[in-house]
Order: C-alpha cells, then structure tokens, then sequence
C-alpha cells in the first residue's frame, strides 16, 4: 500500500437542500454519541474493483472500497449516494449494509458531471433507513459537523477485526464555490460517507479525501 499525505484541506461536495430542522443544542460527546446510532444503519460500505495501475498491469484489477449514504428506500429496494470517482470504470459492485450485514449486488442508476462528483446506486434490498438532508443555511465556517465511513476496510480485516461505521469529528472551516474545507480526517475508505450537521443530524455533504503520494 503506497504511504499517503494529505496535501491541503479536506473537501466534501455540498448537496441541495431538501428539508431544515430546527436546531438542537450540541453536548458533545452524548451529541455525536446520539447521531451515530441515528445514522449508523443509513451509511453503506462499498467494494468493487478496479483496473490496476501500471503498464505492467494492464488487464489486472484491484479490491477497491468506498462508502455511501443510503437516500431513499422501499418495498422496491434502497439507492445509495456516494461520489462518483468512487466507483469510477468499477466492475463487480456489491454494497454491505450494516456492520455485520450481508453484500449484495450494486447497480449504478446516474453518474453526475466532474464538478458535482456524485453517483446514485441501487440495491435490491428494501426498506432500510434513509438520511435526511439538510440545508445550505448550516454549512458557515465554525459548524460542528462529523463524518461517517468505512475506513481502509481491508487492513482491519487483515488484522482480523471487523470493519465497522467510524465516526470522525470537527468543524467547517470554509466554504468554496459548492465545497465545504472542515478540519475532519477523511481516511480512504471514507470518500462518499455522509458529513453531518452536528445539531440537525441531517446530511449535508458527502467525504472526498485529497491525498498525493510520498
């Protein structure tokens, strides 16, 4: 595994507003305590593969991992949110639902353009709980906000324990053109976890962790 550095500040695309709760008062760490196992069973681990790089590779894949959101769901089945250079040129999609839940095959429903970033999944399994979005109003630089994902789900698996929702917490540090910078690790693994307003608990923007290599 190639050594990573973070090379500025960590951005997550802002989603559109669909609903606003009034707000509630933050006594961390019951708060995050209380949102996590709000949202726990709405973030989703995503596997695939992935070509491999390097010219003396051509034709190889590799194991690759993401997270996601789930955004609706029912009788019919459940679709997911995540960024779409999560499962860019991926094959063999499955998703995972619930730390202990069993993968299943995952469809990709629409893929947004580069600058939004987004892509929508479909699973078949039904009626699981969906995130609720909140509004642009929330996303002011100083705002506690936590991260949900799956981090580097094979090293602990390697180590044998089991991957499990992590919960990462911090504040907005500015807001870019559509992008939040917040002082939270996005570990890879994590890209396309829900971010969260740490009062609402409503979901306004998904992880995207910048890294080069040393």
């Amino acid at each position: 595994m190639p050594a990573f550095r973070c090379v500025a500040a960590l951005l997550v695309s802002t989603l559109a507003a669909c609903a606003h709760a009034a707000p509630a008062r933050i006594d961390a760490p019951d708060r995050f305590t209380e949102l996590y196992n709000r949202l726990h069973p709405s973030v989703v681990l995503i596997t695939m593969q992935i070509p491999a790089e390097g010219a003396k590779r051509k034709g190889k894949w590799d194991e690759a991992y993401g997270s996601g959101a789930i955004v609706a769901s029912g009788a019919w089945g459940s679709r997911i949110l995540t960024d779409a250079h999560v499962v860019a040129d991926a094959r063999e999609l499955r998703a995972k639902t619930g730390d202990a839940g069993k993968a299943v095959r995952l469809r990709i429903v629409a893929v947004s353009n580069d600058d939004d970033d987004l892509a929508l999944l479909e699973v078949a399994t039904p009626n699981l709980p969906p995130v609720t979005f909140g509004g642009m109003a929330s996303v002011v630089p100083g705002r506690a906000v936590g991260v949900l994902g799956y981090p580097i789900p094979d090293a602990f698996e390697d180590e044998h324990l089991r991957s499990v929702v992590s919960l990462y917490t911090g504040r907005v540090a500015s807001v870019r053109n559509g992008t939040m910078e917040i002082d939270v690790p996005v570990i890879p693994g994590e890209s396309g976890g829900p971010v969260f307003d740490a009062q609402s608990g409503e979901v306004i923007g998904l992880a995207e962790s910048r890294f080069d290599d040393e």
